[in-house]
């Protein structure tokens, strides 16, 4: 089976070769840029594919890759794959879902204690030989009610770390989960009762069309007047001019956005676009600059897509993608399939 990887880092290509060489995997291409059009032509026989986030995979692309059969991204996000067209087309997709649960909850948790002690405002001004406490009085966890949309894996694991804190916890999910309500004491309600009654809104869900600005301009104003949002889940989850107004307005106390609208213009991974490598549209650039906007918020922590970024958590990508790609060469099924097909 041909395979090809993007978007690696440099440490990741021995093992990808102790693992699938004499396998019978061909490697193709290692490379550590997203896939790009020029990249097709080299890789136009490849069956596997292997990605990150970053590598958009839509029909163009699946036309000039005939012979491919299975898709693994190196994520739990599949948004940037065109899920529909592998599924005409009889290609599995598969993901890593259960890699950062601890990592994200962890990260979440984090930011969550950073924007109620103002840990942003404070480290800013003793890097500049401030050390004056005024202004920098925080708030406490213990008795606060968080609402936490999203219960699968990473948002159940963020409610055990709660656990210890003493707080309510409101959830929001589609499928409710009666061992949370159990063992936590989670109370399931609607959408627009946990913003409204939610000290604390973190949200931990995927990005579809039903979650395309589930935070948005009209049910951020249900929220209640100096509460905090976190969003360590997908950009468009939630709208950014949302939480522009939500902030001038008051009735956000503290943002902390792990994920943004227009994130791939300004992390590292996506720089290709200012060398012209890659087009990006006028929607895309828009957004990424009303997200850039936000940092001049004091009460604001913009991080670049790091909640899952762990050495832990990146050899667990590594090994389950690794893992897809034996399977499904060996029972022509993967292990976490977003799409499934038999060979």
């Amino acid at each position: 089976m041909k395979v090809a990887f993007f978007e690696l880092e440099g440490w990741e290509e021995p093992i990808i070769r102790k693992e699938l060489e004499g396998r019978g995997f061909e490697i193709v291409k290692l490379s550590r840029e997203p896939l790009k059009e020029s990249d097709l032509d080299q890789i136009k026989d490849v069956e596997a594919l292997s990605i990150f986030i970053y590598s958009r995979i839509d029909r163009e692309v699946f036309e000039k890759l005939p012979k491919l059969r299975i898709i693994t991204t190196r994520s739990t996000g599949f948004d940037h794959i065109d899920l529909e067209e592998a599924k005409k087309r009889g290609i599995a997709v598969c993901n890593v879902p259960d890699y950062g649960m601890e990592t994200v909850a962890e990260y979440t948790l984090m930011l969550i204690l950073a924007l109620l002690r103002k840990l942003r405002t404070t480290i800013d001004r003793t890097c500049r030989g401030v050390f004056t406490r005024e202004g920098l009085r925080g708030r406490e966890l213990e008795g606060k009610t968080v609402g936490v949309i999203g219960t699968g894996r990473i948002g159940s694991r963020l409610i055990k770390l709660l656990s210890g804190f003493d707080v309510k916890v409101l959830a929001y999910d589609v499928k409710p989960k009666e061992e949370l309500v159990e063992k936590y004491a989670v109370e399931y309600t609607s959408l627009e009762e946990l913003l409204k009654n939610s000290d604390i809104v973190t949200l931990h869900v995927p990005y579809l069309p039903s979650t395309h600005h589930l935070i948005n301009r009209e049910n951020i104003r249900l929220m209640k007047r100096g509460s905090y949002l976190i969003n360590t889940s997908r950009g468009s989850v939630v709208e950014t001019e949302a939480v522009v107004e939500a902030l001038r307005e008051g009735i956000l106390e503290g943002v902390a956005l792990d994920t943004f609208e227009g994130e791939e213009v300004w992390t590292e991974e996506e720089l290709i676009i200012f060398r012209g490598e890659k087009d990006v549209s006028p929607e895309v650039l828009r957004k990424a600059i009303e997200s850039f906007a936000l940092t001049q918020f004091e009460n604001v922590i913009l991080t670049p897509h790091n909640a899952y970024n762990t050495q832990e958590a990146i050899r667990r990508i590594l090994m389950k993608t690794l893992q897809n790609l034996v399977e499904f060469k060996e029972r022509g099924e993967c292990r976490y399939p977003v799409v499934k097909t038999k060979t």
